[in-house]
This record gives C-alpha cells, sequence and structure tokens, in this order.
C-alpha cells in the first residue's frame, strides 16, 4: 500500500495538471470548483469561463451570501442543474451566518452544510486543509476497481462501502492527502479511462491486479432513457417577448416559454420550431407554437423588454430556442 501511494504521488507531482482550484488552499474556491465540476466536465468549466467568471462575481462566502437570488442562477446559466447554485447560496448563507463567515475544518461539521455529500466533504478536508480524507467520484472508483480487480457493482450499497474503505486506507496511509487524493482523480481522468486505458503509461501498473480493465467497473442495469414532450409559445409584442417564471420544480427561479394552454394542446398552434436535449434519464422534445395577440399573461407570466433577456435567469434549452426565434424575426407582432 504504501509503495502504491508513493509511486502515484510522485508521478502526480510531475505529471498532474494545472488547475485554478490547484493553485489555492481557500475552501471557498475549492468548494465553487468542486460543486461546478458535478455532472459537468472541466473542459466545460475552464474552457467556457464558468468558473473564472463565478470568481470575478462572487469572489467570497460573504458576496454569494447577499447576492440575489436571480443573479445567482444568471451567472450559473449554461452549468444546469440549478439546485446546484441555490445549495451554494444557501451553504454561503450559513457560512456567514452561523460561522462568523470562516468555512468548519472539522469533516463532521462541513458534511451538515447544505449540498455537501461525503465526496465534497472529502475534497475540501484534504484539498483546502490537508486531512486524511477519501474522496471517490466516478474515476476513483473505476481506478480502485482496476486495481484491486473487484467485479463488485459500484453503484450498489456493497460496492460504494468497498470503495470508500478502499479509499480511506489509502489516502491514510500518505503523508500528502491532497496530493495523493488529486493524484488518484487525475489517474482517471488521463490514463485509466473508461475506454482504451493507456496501462502502458500508468505509474502504478505494477500494483493492478485486473487482466481485462475495460470490463470494470460493474454497474447495475440503469432504467432506459425516458420521452418526454414539451410544448410552449413565442409571443413578441412591442413590450418585449412573454416569458413565464417557473415554480415548484428544480428550475424554480427561472424563466421560460410560456406553456401552452391546455385548451389548446388538442388543436395546437402552428409550430414555429422543434428542438430536443437531454437531462438525467430524459429525452426531452421541445415544439415551440405560434400564438395569437389576444393571450393575455397569467400569473408568473410578463413582456420583458429585449434589454432584459441577456441577464434573466433561463435555461439553456429555452434560452437557444428563443435567440433562434429572435435572430429569425419569427411571429415579430409590433
Amino acid at each position: 500500500m504504501a509503495a502504491l501511494v508513493r509511486d502515484l504521488v510522485t508521478w502526480f507531482r510531475s505529471q498532474g495538471r494545472d488547475y485554478p482550484w490547484r493553485r489555492t488552499l481557500d475552501p471557498y474556491a475549492i468548494l465553487v470548483s468542486e460543486v461546478m465540476l458535478q455532472q459537468t466536465q472541466i473542459a466545460t468549466v475552464l474552457d467556457r469561463g464558468f468558473y473564472s467568471r463565478w470568481m470575478e462575481r462572487f469572489p467570497g462566502f460573504a458576496e454569494l451570501a447577499r447576492a440575489e437570488e436571480a443573479e445567482v442562477l444568471s451567472a450559473w446559466q449554461g452549468l444546469g442543474y440549478y439546485r446546484r447554485a441555490r445549495n451554494l447560496q444557501r451553504l454561503a448563507q450559513v457560512v456567514m451566518n452561523e460561522h462568523a463567515g470562516e468555512f468548519p475544518r472539522d469533516p463532521a461539521m462541513i458534511r451538515t452544510l447544505p449540498g455537501i455529500g461525503p465526496y465534497t466533504s472529502g475534497a475540501i478536508a484534504s484539498f483546502a486543509f490537508g486531512l486524511a480524507e477519501p474522496v471517490v467520484d466516478g474515476n476513483v472508483a473505476r481506478v480502485l476497481s482496476r486495481l484491486d480487480d473487484d467485479s463488485t457493482p459500484v453503484d450498489g450499497t456493497a460496492g460504494s462501502s468497498r470503495l470508500w474503505e478502499r479509499a480511506t486506507e489509502l489516502v491514510r496511509a500518505s503523508d500528502d492527502p491532497r496530493a495523493f487524493n488529486s493524484a488518484l482523480m487525475e489517474l482517471g481522468q488521463t490514463v485509466c479511462r473508461p475506454a482504451r486505458p493507456a496501462c502502458g503509461d500508468c505509474p502504478v501498473r505494477r500494483h493492478c491486479r485486473t487482466k481485462n480493465p475495460e470490463k470494470l467497473p460493474v454497474k447495475s442495469a440503469r432504467p432506459g432513457v425516458t420521452a418526454v414532450t414539451e410544448r410552449v409559445f413565442f409571443l413578441r409584442k412591442a413590450g418585449g417577448v412573454l416569458l413565464e417564471q417557473e415554480t415548484g420544480s428544480r428550475r424554480t427561479g427561472m424563466w421560460k416559454l410560456p406553456t401552452l394552454p391546455d385548451e389548446w394542446l388538442d388543436r395546437p398552434p402552428a409550430v414555429l420550431m422543434k428542438t430536443s436535449y437531454g437531462i438525467t434519464r430524459y429525452k426531452v422534445t421541445l415544439w415551440v407554437h405560434e400564438m395569437p395577440a389576444k393571450v393575455r399573461p397569467r400569473p408568473l407570466q410578463r413582456f420583458v423588454p429585449p434589454e432584459e433577456l441577456a441577464e434573466l435567469p433561463m435555461p439553456s434549452p429555452y434560452r437557444r430556442a428563443l435567440e433562434q426565434l429572435l435572430k429569425d424575426g419569427v411571429f415579430r407582432l409590433e
């Protein structure tokens, strides 16, 4: 175990990639990176500027805690899964109100914060404070399964427990938990890849037991993709575009094209455009219909002037559709 840890850390110190959150011990900056990287690729977070823009706009817990929710959702726009942004702001408010603006160092206390699970807790504890706390994400699960040639499904209770136990053993055998956890994740990202792993370049290949790496990790059967239909309408007048604010869903507070009224579903108006997008296990077909000018705004609907559209928090599929409709000058009512 000691040799495996040593070989992995030595490799990382010479080959590890440079990320902004690896240049700091600030728990806030590390937290933001970890939350953004949940279900989002590193290239998206960095190359499209999400991380840098967020840190400029909300450089610390205090700035994020006092921001308006609409401002927070707008800054998160394009990353999806907006519950992450809300949890991040709630966490900032808890840190300011209950911890005097100081992020707690105790892992047990960290896990009590909004939106913090075992992985994020371990990441912040090790990366910001150098504590020997484990991290297990998809990359780490793949690496550990292959190292131990373990075919226990990683998404089951038994497999998850074994992974966390193994990760705990390894990080506690290291004298640099920050470097070790970073190395374990880096190995999964760059060498121990899901397909065509670069076993010849692996710094810990002499410790690896598997003979068929591409068959690991094993996962339980997942439910198939569910098809969903959304029907909305586009209406533009001199005062702007009619939009609707969502409520009671994961996108509460966001704005979208209005839902087509039930009375129009049997004989819907003409279709202006059709598009699709995926979210979790759903494949959504979005139909955008034209709508007569006689429609009046309902509760949570209003005409939004063009100059306000850019700052309004809006899910990416709706923003793309709206931008295309406006660009094409579709169904323009002045």
